[in-house]
């Protein structure tokens, strides 16, 4: 069994090799993104199922059992690599028995899709509490062998097993995707294409945060950066549509593949808060924006454009920020993202209402003063190359909350918050955008 594994990984390795000489001119570009924010549970879920079964244990985390988190990349490429990490865990993990096959439908992977995933050329990896690690390129004949219509919206199936105890596990809280899991001490399971052995669901993702494919020279990435109102709060379970993914299409439809966008919000995330932030100190938002900037935008490959949406957390009841300090932490994660990124365009957006929320921390007339002053800036202060203006298309300007059929909730059918907008809100905003502020590099001329 382990030369037939040895021999895989061998001509997998090759082929990337093969694929690599062939296509010159090509680089990595983000495909897809899980904002990590915390050590599990804390965080802001939806649509989450009963995990005791899975997890018994919050500080054992994951024990000898395989993980199947479920993506959609943006676009792909002939050869993939992931990121995983334990950004906030608190001791080190060990990951073996790593693949990446193409999504059938729930927990089943197509057949002869799953591709064994190596780091640093061996077939385990264990990362340090705090670090991440990115894969060896991985090779993916099925892009190759498929056109890009034939691709369009798949969702790839990436397995890995935690040996031993991971301890509080890195997590996206708030995936509105359903993932699958193996029970505990089942071992390694990612070779298996059927769903049989992955009898639990998950709406969260955890360890893995970022997808990169390789592309032509011309493609680049959006991210996308906010709080949950990017992350999809009260959109459609499985539905992607997400004010992100409904802007996705639209570019696709413009663009084809030259283009990737990437969601990097994070339920509850606020500009300036909290001032500290670590595993045995979490916040149910994750860290400031600021804090996180380095691992959701910057680290990221072939980025030229970012989209940022926040502030409504700050100054929530649970934030309770000034302007100024809002104002300040935007200035000072503009320049942060204008120095490292030569040539990027940082797009603002305007803050959606909250004015008579049903959330207890939302919704007060002090939080809206705010809001509107926030909004004014982002509009004319000239900090941004351009400006999305989602409080436009989504107010109801007779009220000064959220236009009335945008608030019922689009996941359990609920009554909705007046926070967060519902799938027809959202398709509203990812309208919206003006592409001509998306397209910064020369040549990228529009599909016929």
């Amino acid at each position: 069994m382990r030369f037939c594994m040895s021999l895989v990984m061998l001509l997998g390795m090759t082929l990337a090799h093969a694929v690599d000489m062939a296509m010159p001119n090509r680089h990595w570009v983000a495909s897809w993104t899980g904002s990590v924010h915390g050590p599990y549970p804390i965080g802001n879920p939806s649509a989450q199922p009963n995990l005791s079964l899975a997890f018994p244990s919050p500080e054992s985390g994951a024990r000898d059992q395989t993980l199947r988190m479920i993506v959609r990349p943006d676009i792909f490429g002939p050869r993939a690599r992931i990121r995983l990490s334990n950004a906030l865990g608190t001791k080190p993990v060990t990951f073996d028995g790593v693949f990446v096959g193409l999504q059938l439908s729930g927990a089943e992977v197509v057949r002869g899709t799953n591709r064994p995933v190596s780091f640093a050329g061996k077939n385990a990896v264990t990362i340090a509490p705090g670090d991440s690690a990115w894969s060896d390129p991985i090779a993916l004949p099925f892009v190759a062998e498929s056109s890009n219509l034939a691709l369009a919206g798949r969702k790839l199936a990436v397995s890995f097993h935690v040996a031993g105890e991971s301890g509080p596990m890195t997590w996206h809280a708030k995936a509105l995707q359903s993932s699958y899991l193996t029970a505990p001490g089942a071992g390694a399971q990612g070779h298996v294409e059927s769903e049989a052995a992955f009898p639990f669901s998950t709406t969260s993702w955890y360890f893995l945060d970022a997808i990169e494919m390789e592309a032509g020279a011309d493609t680049h990435a959006i991210v996308a950066f906010g709080d949950s109102i990017t992350d999809g709060t009260a959109s459609t379970l499985n539905g992607d549509d997400r004010w992100p993914d409904v802007l996705s299409r639209r570019l696709h439809a413009a663009y084809g593949n030259r283009v990737s966008v990437v969601n990097a919000g994070i339920g509850g995330n606020q500009v300036v808060g909290p001032a500290e932030y670590t595993a045995q100190k979490p916040f149910p938002g994750g860290p400031a924006a600021g804090l996180r900037l380095e691992r959701d935008v910057l680290s990221l490959s072939g980025v030229s454009t970012v989209i940022w949406l926040e502030g409504i957390n700050d100054f929530s009841k649970n934030g309770n920020a000034s302007f100024e300090a809002v104002e300040n932490g935007m200035r000072d994660i503009v320049g942060r993202i204008r120095a490292r990124i030569p040539g990027v365009r940082v797009i603002g957006a305007t803050v959606t209402s909250a004015f008579g929320s049903s959330s207890a921390a939302h919704g007060f007339p002090e939080q809206d003063e705010k809001r509107k002053r926030l909004n004014e800036f982002i509009r004319t202060s000239g900090l941004f190359d351009g400006v999305a203006d989602f409080d436009r298309v989504t107010l109801d300007p007779q009220t000064g909350s959220m236009r009335a059929e945008f608030v019922p909730e689009s996941t359990t059918g609920g009554a909705g918050d007046k926070l967060h907008p519902n799938r027809l809100g959202y398709a509203a905003m990812g309208a919206a955008i003006d592409l001509g502020l998306l397209v910064p590099r020369a040549g990228m001329a529009s599909r016929p």
